[in-house]
């Protein structure tokens, strides 16, 4: 049942939660010392004061941190979920009452609440949107076009939201700046490599308990999610199978120990299958149909529309609960299929997410964008801008200082050397 505050406008499900979900906000600031200094900056700089701000995000701890570091900012702030089952309750809860940020998310929310949550966002006329996979672009453009007027662009989080932003473009209706924080390498090399990889394992395992060593774990997509992944799951002892449609990447693949096969192959020595794809139907009703019995899929992209669920839910006699996030589909064929978190995100969906250590480089970029799209308010051309490289690399340093490391630097010789084309010795 949705809460209800004197304060300000919200939908989270129970505000009573918000001691919880201060104890563990604050747990993981322990892991982003990064994102405290540029939070700590903005609240004396407060670069986007009398600016409004929207976030569609996951509401975990770790966006807790991003949300309070913007509104240090000066940003008039307003949150929603990027995916139905990715909110972390009483986080949302302590935001409302520790931080005065509204948010409307609630874990397990259906498609129409989610949609309506998209048009509450718009309705706050943002000037600046932090999406995670476009849908509050898609829908600003589709719908509110009205609007485009108030935007000075938007950031985008995930590679799924990236696919989106650059067929938009070459549409020729992405009329604003888009900043691609996905790309970023202090994001997709740590983020997207080593928090999806373990938080996705980290889902599987607190839905189903069980032992990955020995396991066939079938890796669909061998980009950084699914390095990260195929990784992670070696190390636990997992045969990984990758399947791949890039040539370059299935060779990777080979190169970094792993078997490759097509999925209509995989499919019948899989016991484990995580799509980590971005793309629809990555495995479909002849790869259910060969599936040993029990089975077990799950999604780590970014959008249940992997798993052809559709088909699963006509051939099954009977669907059910087995554990928490857990279901087991009954086929007509005499087998079982067992689908965790309803296909959608199982890392968010059944866990907590990545850990905070890697989302505090990936949120320092994404508040680093939203400054960058102020400070070249009216320069910047429509279109997909990557986030510098100078600012990049001071993320990096800032991480390496905080977690006592340092590292060489070239000496002037060096440079002259390296910067000239007639020095052979």
């Amino acid at each position: 049942m949705t809460a209800t505050s004197p304060r300000l406008k919200h939908e989270v499900k129970d505000l009573g939660l918000a001691a919880l979900g201060r104890q563990r906000i604050e747990w993981a600031g322990r892991e982003m010392p990064v994102l405290k200094q540029i939070r700590d900056r903005f609240a004396i700089e407060k670069p986007f004061a009398g600016l409004r701000l929207v976030a569609c995000a996951h509401i975990t701890t770790e966006t807790a941190h991003l949300a309070i570091a913007l509104k240090a900012g000066g940003a008039d702030a307003l949150l929603i979920a990027s995916n139905p089952l990715s909110t972390q309750d009483d986080v949302a809860a302590s935001l409302v009452l520790d931080h005065e940020i509204p948010v409307f998310a609630q874990k397990g929310e259906d498609n129409e609440t989610y949609n309506r949550h998209v048009q509450i966002a718009l309705d706050h006329r943002p000037n600046i949107i932090v999406d995670d996979g476009s849908d509050v672009v898609a829908t600003l453009i589709q719908q509110r076009q009205h609007q485009i007027a108030d935007l000075i662009g938007s950031t985008e989080e995930t590679t799924t939201g990236i696919v989106r932003l650059r067929a938009m473009f070459r549409e020729g209706v992405l009329t604003f700046p888009a900043v691609n924080v996905n790309d970023a390498d202090t994001k997709h090399f740590f983020d997207n490599r080593y928090g999806t990889g373990q938080s996705t394992l980290d889902g599987i395992i607190r839905a189903t308990n069980i032992l990955l060593a020995g396991k066939n774990v079938v890796v669909v997509g061998y980009g950084w999610c699914g390095k990260g992944t195929a990784l992670r799951a070696r190390g636990m002892g997992a045969n990984v199978i990758v399947t791949e449609i890039d040539p370059i990447k299935a060779i990777e693949a080979v190169m970094d120990g792993f078997r490759v096969l097509p999925m209509a192959k995989a499919a019948s020595e899989g016991d484990i299958f995580i799509t980590v794809t971005g793309n629809k139907h990555v495995i479909r009703g002849e790869h259910f149909d060969v599936m040993k019995d029990g089975a077990i899929v799950c999604n780590s992209g970014h959008f249940d529309l992997e798993l052809d669920l559709k088909y699963l839910a006509a051939q099954a006699k009977e669907v059910k609960d087995v554990r928490p996030f857990t279901e087991e589909y009954k086929l007509k064929n005499g087998k079982s299929v067992v689908v965790l978190g309803q296909g959608r995100l199982i890392n968010l969906a059944a866990a907590e997410g990545h850990p905070s250590a890697v989302m505090d480089m990936s949120f320092a970029n994404q508040a680093l964008a939203c400054e960058f799209l102020v400070k070249n308010k009216g320069k910047l051309e429509p279109g997909l801008h990557s986030i510098p490289v100078e600012v990049d690399q001071e993320i990096a340093r800032l991480k390496l200082q905080a977690i006592g490391i340092t590292i060489d630097s070239l000496t002037a010789y060096q440079i002259e050397y390296i910067n000239s084309w007639t020095s052979g010795t």
